[in-house]
């Protein structure tokens, strides 16, 4: 089976999840690519339903003018991580937040590197 360039840049060749250390997770994607993602970047872009609701909220807040005043938060952490089959990451985060399914497409979506960021493939 020949994969598509897509389907090559969006599979993960060798994946390091840092629990113990903190450092958070490092891919290497089999285009050759590499990327590393902290645990607090992944925490606020969790793309469960219920994260999803609170950002679609806030949005709707800020375009309405609502002032949406930053709280303090606790530097999260992960507590621990596991693989869904061989297409997904999900991460127990410190805040105790562990629904969240990490897909390797939506992980390469959100890649925060600059030559991710300069081409604009990563949301703000």
């Amino acid at each position: 089976m020949n994969l598509t360039q897509t389907e090559i840049r969006r599979k993960p060749s060798k994946v390091r999840i840092h629990v113990t250390t903190g450092e958070g997770v490092d891919i290497a994607w089999a285009d050759d690519h590499e990327s590393h993602y902290d645990f607090p970047y992944l925490r606020d872009r969790c793309p469960c339903a219920v994260c999803n609701d609170q950002r679609t909220k806030k949005d709707e807040e800020k375009s309405k003018g609502m002032p949406v005043l930053p709280m303090y938060k606790e530097r999260v952490k992960a507590r621990a991580a596991k693989p869904v089959g061989s297409y997904a990451i999900q991460i127990d985060f410190s805040d105790g937040h562990s629904t969240g399914i990490f897909s390797f497409d939506y992980l390469r979506s959100i890649c925060p590197c600059a030559q991710c960021k300069s081409a604009g493939s990563v949301p703000a």
